[in-house]
């Protein structure tokens, strides 16, 4: 089938066609260029999805993603960062493969098909002209023949008229023949042009326009080849992606398939272990004691060392500390303010909050509390915990956690030695090279770069010493599971052996050894946390106090408390408000009135 012999009269409706096939090719660009263009903005999207929840450096975040379970959630945001790669692949593909090679294809059909009917429309005048040619032929032809035909009668009638001169007749039968002579030379004229112009028709249906309409034909199939085949590479671009696709999809699998709960568990006790032992059987207290008392001894009531009777339950009589916090000397406390607004003094070191509460719950915060942060121990080395600072030998943290982030820092120290050694023996060898062949280089520009390495790795290993001490101390100090005999708390025990701060965390100031330990007297006197300290007096407050550290308690300027433990030589005072609130406030902060007949009674420190 060929549109040159069967559609040789459809010129317009071809070119109306031939238009709209360009106009679809062009249509389906648009498609992929949208298609191209929610593909990269679905990959960014995806990118800023997995870029959101990824683990942010220098965070709590970072520390979880020590888990299996944050392992895999973190796998996932990376295979989804690789998954919006493949987009990002498919929408390129898409622009490249199928958008550019099109446009291109699009604009040289336009040229061509432009090419075929400006042939096809130069075709058609060159026809339009043979056939002008050929009526004016024609017509002229037409004429001079009525005119010869008129021209003859003319010549008769006059020929027939007796009246007419011979020479008239002479003149209209000359007139005649010339009018003859132009109807024979009209005749062949026209002849000549039809035949021309037959001729021109005949090429004109069955030899150019054939060929116009076949090139046309042929674009047009073109067109719809190629259509297809961008269809086709359409599907492929997609195709070529589903396997790496699939393997991201297969890394998610994986990673949740490597989800450890028992291993997960196993991170939260190396990332919280505190190394303390659990605390001791407790003592029995035997109450009975005061029955055994004599008539002398006792009375109805019980009287107190100065003199006053206490009609309280003979089994509370005084308020008693945590069994597993020693009672603690104080770090000397802050100046008095020198102005009239002490409260833009910072607070000094605090000392612990006693509060009055049952056995249960201060066993239960014991069990379940986050080590307290050492304040007072950083005096020595001129670090406030009070200010949020860590320790250099992070002695705010148990024994189990602090061994686990010097052996870390150790391990770094270590690997920083090794690599400032590989280089100085790099080095080395580069300045003997040097010294053996002169002309590769200057030996003494290596030398002092050598000196330098030298000083960093002297400087790394007084470090790590100083870290491995602190280790091998901490080391030293974790209680072994194993030991049955002892069964009481390790911060008992770390009080046994060295100063605790206020807060009853241990200490690695020796200065403070001088402390009274706890005897298991002592001990089993002061487990009872029942009953609340006597009051031994009053006191008003010179200045604000803040109060915002552990074991302290704020006071506004002018404000009446009742003092229940005087100072001890520490630079505090125990006071308590409402009978309920109650802690040290630094003595030079107030102004204490004793009362007399309170002298003789119990205080603690």
């Amino acid at each position: 089938m060929s549109w040159g012999t069967e559609l040789w009269d459809q010129f317009d409706n071809l070119e109306k066609h031939t238009q709209w096939g360009i106009e679809v090719l062009e249509k389906y660009i648009k498609f992929v260029k949208e298609r191209a263009e929610i593909e990269i903005n679905y990959a960014k999207q995806l990118r800023n999805l997995s870029k959101k929840y990824q683990t942010k450096k220098n965070s709590k975040e970072e520390e979880e993603s020590k888990y299996t379970s944050c392992k895999a959630f973190q796998t996932t945001l990376n295979e989804t960062n690789d998954y919006a790669g493949q987009h990002e692949v498919i929408s390129e593909n898409m622009t490249s493969m199928i958008m550019a090679e099109l446009t291109r294809f699009v604009q040289e059909l336009k040229q061509e098909r432009k090419s075929n009917f400006h042939e096809g429309r130069k075709a058609q005048q060159h026809m339009e002209t043979c056939w002008k040619q050929l009526e004016s032929s024609k017509r002229r032809f037409e004429r001079d023949c009525k005119e010869a035909d008129r021209a003859q009668q003319y010549f008769e009638r006059m020929d027939a008229d007796i009246n007419v001169t011979k020479a008239d007749v002479e003149k209209a039968r000359q007139q005649a023949q010339i009018r003859h002579q132009m109807a024979d030379d009209s005749k062949g004229d026209y002849s000549s042009v039809l035949q021309k112009f037959n001729h021109e028709q005949q090429e004109h249906y069955h030899t150019h326009i054939p060929a116009i309409f076949q090139k046309l034909q042929d674009m047009e199939e073109k067109r719809i080849s190629r259509l297809g085949e961008s269809l086709k590479s359409y599907a492929e671009i997609d195709r070529q992606v589903i396997p790496i696709i699939g393997k991201c999809l297969d890394g998610i699998t994986k990673s949740a398939e490597s989800i450890n709960g028992k291993q997960d568990s196993q991170t939260v006790i190396e990332s919280f272990k505190s190394g303390f032992e659990p605390p001791g059987d407790l003592d029995f207290e035997d109450f009975t004691q005061s029955m055994k008392r004599t008539v002398s001894d006792t009375s109805l009531t019980n009287t107190r060392a100065d003199g006053k009777s206490d009609s309280k339950t003979p089994g509370k009589s005084r308020g008693k500390l945590w069994p597993f916090i020693k009672k603690n000397k104080h770090q000397p406390p802050p100046p008095p303010p020198a102005s009239a607004s002490p409260s833009a003094v910072p607070n000094g070191p605090q000392s612990p909050k006693q509060q009055k509460e049952p056995l249960s719950h201060r066993l239960n915060d014991f069990m379940t509390s986050k080590p307290k942060i050492h304040c007072f121990r950083s005096l020595k080395r001129g670090v406030s915990c009070a200010l949020g600072a860590t320790p250099e030998d992070f002695s705010n943290l148990p024994p189990e956690q602090r061994r686990k982030k010097l052996q870390q820092k150790v391990d770094e120290l270590n690997k920083d030695i090794q690599k400032e050694i590989d280089q100085r023996d790099a080095l080395t060898k580069m300045k003997d090279v040097y010294m053996k062949n002169p002309q590769m280089g200057d030996p003494s520009s290596v030398a002092q770069k050598l000196i330098e390495i030298g000083n960093n790795i002297e400087k790394l290993r007084i470090e790590a010493q100083k870290f491995e001490g602190w280790l091998a101390e901490v080391e030293g100090r974790l209680p072994s599971r194993n030991d049955g005999s002892r069964r009481q708390s390790a911060l008992y025990e770390t009080q046994n052996t060295a100063p605790s701060s206020p807060d009853g965390s241990y200490t690695e100031d020796q200065s403070q050894e001088t402390e009274v330990k706890v005897t298991p007297t002592e001990f089993d006197d002061d487990f009872d946390d029942e009953e609340p300290l006597a009051t031994i007096g009053t006191c008003k407050a010179l200045y604000p106090f803040d109060g915002e550290n552990e074991g302290t308690i704020s006071v506004a300027e002018g404000e009446i408390l009742s003092v229940i433990e005087e100072d001890k030589g520490d630079g505090w005072t125990r006071i308590r408000r409402n009978e309920e609130e109650e802690g040290y406030v630094p003595t030079s902060y107030i102004e204490v009135y004793l009362d007399k007949n309170a002298k003789g009674a119990k205080t603690y420190i």
